[in-house]
């Protein structure tokens, strides 16, 4: 988040159109990357200055003016240190990213990537063999993958194709639609996750299995334009304005999008991905977070990560109504409930048993590649069978508490397979954190998982001192 700090280079004097004397001083150092790059001007201040005369021998015979300098701002972020030291300690040997965003305000508490960096090895610069080990690295340690990472959203993209349709009203949420395992388009089997499929299943009940063959029969309904715009309006496709580096803006496809990119026709099937977050559908974790605080709230919630600058409280990003229908906001919250909560539900085994502290949330699974006809006729259908770059990613988002929605959470693992499996649990264990601003009791778990998390929980105390979250420590 913070980046890091290095020796001026003639690439930064060349960017800049009146350079301030102060980078030319020797070994002098500027922002190179996060927060340091972003905010330099207003961290660095202004060099002050002096004129002076001299005579032959260099003496200073007389001052003939100055100009003061002036201090750089004192910047206050929104991070809470300990749940962003929990957060890294949680994500530790995983290639994976957390953002815990404020659903009231906006405030980014924790956004993590891992695996991280050791930031002092730029300082002095950094050597050739040190920078080429992160560089080859395939878990990509140099880059902030919650903001640069755009991923396909998978599942947790299922809730924008819904409220397209609701909000059109072209369906109602007794709606059925028959799941047999896949939907034939133009020709083609789009199939569902279930290969046997989920029988008659309403908007409820397919986003708490996750049926995809219920969206796909969306998707023909509602059309890629309507679901894009919708997309937008939750915050997806839109490059939110935090001050790190490389933030992506993500990718929500039109049919001119298409035809301008690839100088192709939009094509039904291409609808047909979309409409479970996969084809040309792309989200940073910290859209997927934003996209989940606008459902907990029914507000244009927006992301900030600079709280103050000289004890100046900065804009809110808490919003305003986003003007949707309250009524299908509360079916989508409730869907999302029961995935989590119900004993049919994809994240179950994920829950929160503490009373007035259950999340509601949704799990996805974004494929990286299409399994060929001779993978599966040898069999390899699964991602443990293949390398790990070409295993899915595995996503969760969900907001708690249910009732009164606080904190909005989203989580990517790379290649981590299901999302109920590795991102999941994970999301579970932040959001507890956050909710309980240390350390939860083992009581707000399952009583099949206390066993496990007890020796985790040992086990980060040591990576991490968690220092507790009580809304004053901040970074």
């Amino acid at each position: 988040v913070l980046g890091y700090v290095g020796p001026v280079s003639d690439y930064d004097l060349d960017r800049l159109e009146d350079p301030d004397q102060l980078l030319r001083i020797p070994r002098f150092q500027i922002g190179k990357v996060g927060v340091e790059a972003k905010a330099e001007t207003l961290l660095r201040g202004k060099g002050g200055a002096k004129r002076v005369e001299v005579n032959a021998t260099g003496r200073v015979m007389r001052e003939l003016d100055r100009r003061e300098g002036t201090q750089g701002a004192d910047l206050q972020l929104t991070i809470d240190s300990g749940l962003q030291s929990y957060v890294q300690a949680r994500l530790l040997n995983e290639s994976a990213s957390a953002v815990v965003m404020d659903v009231t305000n906006g405030d980014l508490l924790a956004i993590a990537s891992a695996p991280t960096y050791d930031p002092n090895l730029f300082v002095g610069g950094i050597s050739t063999t040190d920078y080429n080990g992160l560089l080859n690295n395939k878990f990509r340690p140099l880059a902030s993958k919650t903001v640069q990472g755009a991923y396909p959203p998978g599942s947790t993209f299922k809730m924008m194709t819904a409220m397209a349709a609701l909000e059109e009203g072209l369906i109602g949420t007794d709606d059925t639609v028959h799941c047999p395992g896949h939907l034939e388009v133009s020709g083609r089997k789009f199939h569902c996750w279930k290969r046997a499929g989920h029988g008659w299943v309403d908007l409820q009940n397919s986003l708490k299995q996750s049926c995809d063959v219920y969206y796909y029969d969306l998707a023909l309904k509602v059309g890629i334009e309507k679901i894009t715009a919708m997309a937008n309006r939750f915050g997806l496709g839109v490059r939110h304005d935090v001050p790190m580096s490389a933030v992506t803006q993500g990718l929500t496809p039109t049919k001119d999008w298409k035809q301008r990119t690839h100088s192709q026709d939009w094509v039904i099937g291409d609808t047909v991905n979309a409409s479970i977050g996969q084809g040309y559908m792309l989200a940073s974790p910290l859209q997927l977070a934003v996209m989940t605080a606008r459902l907990a709230s029914g507000n244009s919630v927006s992301p900030r990560l600079i709280k103050s600058v000289d004890s100046i409280e900065q804009a809110s990003g808490g919003g305003i109504s986003m003007g949707m229908n309250e009524n299908n906001l509360r079916k989508m919250r409730r869907a999302m409930f029961d995935v989590v909560n119900d004993r049919r539900g994809t994240a179950y085994g994920s829950r929160i048993i503490a009373e007035n502290m259950r999340m509601a949330g949704k799990t996805g699974t974004s494929q990286v590649r299409n399994i060929s006809a001779a993978e599966r006729a040898r069999g390899v259908t699964r991602n443990a069978d293949l390398p790990w770059e070409r295993r899915d990613h595995a996503l969760f988002v969900n907001f708690a508490p249910y009732d009164n929605p606080k904190y909005a959470v989203a989580v990517v693992v790379e290649h981590g397979g299901g999302g109920s499996v590795a991102a999941a649990p994970i999301a579970r264990d932040i959001t507890l954190q956050a909710l309980y601003g240390g350390e939860p009791p083992l009581e707000s778990y399952p009583t099949k998982d206390r066993g496990r998390v007890r020796e985790q929980q040992r086990v980060l105390r040591n990576i991490e001192p968690i220092a507790n979250i009580d809304g004053k420590d901040q970074a």
